[in-house]
């Protein structure tokens, strides 16, 4: 969701309408996880994806008729029809795709959600009795927040299940009894993963840019105002013009949480390292040669840093992937943090 917010604010300033598609059902070589969404404006604009491309054609045709009135619906494609050929699922695979209108107050919700880095659910009807389906309730720990519609059945589905469902790492589409069956899908949204770059070199400057392309937050930190400065990194979330150590006690390093040093300056880097070694942060790299890396660990150790702690590091950053530019090496440490994130 965090990747549309911008692109459907603005939609419903400019006086659209907006429909959600999501992927609610995959099989195979689906070419996109459960979860995965897409809005479509009355404008003909759309955001986001919920395949490779191959069903977009198809959703966003549904999605106009939707707009035009007509009922939410559940979309399937897959190699056992003839659509699977047009919409390019030939190859394996099948998926089921939810299209339905997203009212601007539930919209105004998902925002609000977002922008608490909290996690929260949004609970879909996407089959049963007609005046249920397209309703969607939104909640967040020990909350249901208000909605309008025939919700207080799922409300009541909800209710006892919330802290499981909040735990959960991947959506949930299920069937839920009551006066009569519906199907519920439950998708699952945490904050996003944080970037902490010390450092406002030219390599900060790509790495930022590619990891806000992949949904990661972004926070570079520099004292030195010339490479800190707002017009070198105007797409960073946060730019904080402070030494590390004044920096990171403020900032909440989490398991969700990567940091890239890279100024090649032990003022700067020693203490930003050590300040990183003391959080849960689930990947940690420097820059810098074996040879400055194996200098950088005697001073660590002489400041009392321990063989154990010195082991999360990685060092020299990044993948080998024989990287020259700054934008390659940007890339070479993105794929590591993505690699280490996936435990691949």
């Amino acid at each position: 969701m965090r990747d549309l917010v911008r692109e459907i604010s603005e939609w419903f300033a400019s006086g659209e309408s907006v429909a959600l598609a999501t992927v609610v059902s995959t099989w195979g070589s689906s070419p996109r996880p459960m979860g995965s969404m897409m809005a479509i404006s009355s404008g003909h604009k759309i955001a986001g994806s919920v395949s490779g491309g191959c069903v977009e054609g198809a959703v966003v045709e549904t999605a106009l008729e939707v707009l035009g009135g007509a009922p939410a619906r559940l979309l399937k494609f897959g190699v056992a029809d003839e659509t699977a050929w047009d919409v390019g699922l030939a190859c394996g695979g099948s998926i089921e795709v939810f299209v339905a209108p997203l009212p601007e107050a539930t919209f105004e919700q998902l925002r609000s959600l977002e922008a608490a880095r909290q996690p929260y659910l949004a609970a879909s009807v996407t089959g049963g009795p007609a005046r249920y389906v397209g309703q969607m309730l939104t909640a967040r720990t020990g909350e249901i927040l208000p909605a309008g519609g025939e919700v207080g059945l799922i409300a009541d589905w909800l209710e006892p299940r919330l802290s499981d469902l909040l735990a959960r790492d991947k959506p949930l589409h299920t069937v839920a009894p009551g006066e009569a069956e519906y199907e519920l899908f439950i998708n699952i949204f945490k904050p996003p993963e944080r970037l902490v770059i010390v450092g406002g070199v030219h390599i900060a400057i790509a790495l930022a840019r590619l990891a806000r392309l992949i949904g990661y937050e972004t926070i570079v930190i520099d004292p030195r105002r010339m490479f800190a400065a707002e017009e070198r990194f105007p797409d960073v979330d946060r730019l904080i013009q402070a030494w590390p150590q004044e920096a990171f006690p403020d900032l909440e390093l989490t398991p969700s949480t990567a940091v890239a040093i890279l100024t090649h300056d032990p003022k700067i880097d020693d203490p930003a390292v050590i300040a990183a070694l003391a959080s849960p942060a689930f990947y940690i790299g420097v820059l810098g040669s074996r040879k400055t890396h194996a200098a950088r660990i005697q001073r660590l150790e002489r400041s009392g840093v321990t063989k154990p702690a010195l082991a999360r590091l990685h060092a020299p950053i990044g993948l080998d992937l024989g990287a020259q530019s700054p934008e390659e090496i940007a890339l070479s440490i993105l794929a590591e943090i993505v690699a280490t994130r996936r435990k691949h």
